[in-house]
């Protein structure tokens, strides 16, 4: 069993991922083998924007979360 990450690309009405060839190979899957894929999606900072309000401009917190570190 392998875990990779992927990158979802669109494919006509649908979405697809594909299976590096790498991870293919070792596993031995071939076209048409049917496979398990658990699905996880990698959060990132724009899927909390919004999550909190600030007055404070993205420059302000970011200038702010520096503070210390020299």
């Amino acid at each position: 069993m392998a875990d990779v990450e992927a990158r979802v690309r669109k494919w006509g009405d649908s979405i697809a991922v594909i299976i590096p060839g790498d991870i293919a190979k070792s596993e031995r899957i071939r076209a048409n083998d049917m496979v398990r894929v658990s699905i996880r999606k990698e959060h990132d900072v724009s899927d909390f924007f919004g999550a909190f309000k600030t007055r404070k401009t993205p420059q302000q917190l970011k200038d702010e979360s520096r503070t210390g570190w020299e």
